[in-house]
């Protein structure tokens, strides 16, 4: 395939009939976080709900919501996408459906879910389509994946207002996908809180300069 060919490719999420077949074995993770030491997979504790954010390269992404006050807990993985239980490479070829994206398990008493959408559209340019700064292809791309329907009028909220103040700036329309959750796949345990271990490693991530203008008290 010629290399215009295989770019296509990549800037093309795949239907779940041309996606790779998968496995039916997770891959192995981590068990515990590099920075608090606290179990990535769960159960976790009562009270604790969960969302799930694509942003560009996960690396960079998943380091933006461990700093954050009332998280209790990340990991990166895959979503959106139709392969089972799919490796890196694998996800790299786009031939999974599937973006980079961090799972943020937080306690609603101390954070709200509009704060995380904050640090969300302003911690990435939320109007790239399939890519993030050079980043590109279909892994890069932008999505909420709502782990409780409740959280769709937030989500749908941020959108509309950060699209707002994006516009004044000269940006163009958010691309970001937003749709109910699906599977959620651990990725390899060198990728988990990979800038920790690595912290001259690799970050593409960059925000608008743009502050989205959403509420960031913690819900009642």
């Amino acid at each position: 395939m010629s290399l215009l060919g295989l770019l296509s490719k990549k800037m093309t999420v795949p239907t779940p009939a041309e996606a790779l077949r998968g496995r039916n074995e997770a891959i192995p993770t981590s068990e515990r976080h590099f920075v608090n030491g606290r179990a990535i997979t769960p159960p976790f504790p009562e009270g604790m709900k969960t969302a799930v954010f694509g942003l560009g390269c996960f690396w960079g992404a998943e380091r933006i919501f461990w700093k954050l006050d009332g998280v209790y807990v990340t990991a990166v993985g895959y979503a959106g996408g139709s392969t089972p239980n799919p490796t890196y490479e694998e996800v790299c070829s786009g031939r999974t459906g599937h973006t980079e994206v961090v799972l943020v398990v937080y306690d609603p008493a101390k954070i709200s879910y509009e704060a995380l959408l904050k640090a969300f559209f302003e911690g990435h340019d939320p109007t790239q389509g399939m890519r993030q700064g050079n980043d590109v292809g279909t892994q890069y791309r932008s999505a909420i994946y709502l782990t409780d329907p409740d959280d769709r009028t937030a989500a749908e909220n941020a959108v509309t207002a950060y699209n707002a103040a994006l516009k004044t700036k000269g940006y163009g329309a958010i691309t970001t996908e937003l749709a109910l959750a699906g599977p959620f796949y651990y990725a390899e345990a060198y990728h988990q809180q990979y800038l920790a271990k690595n912290p001259g490693g690799y970050c593409g991530l960059g925000g608008t300069g743009v502050s989205c203008p959403i509420g960031t008290g913690v819900a009642a």
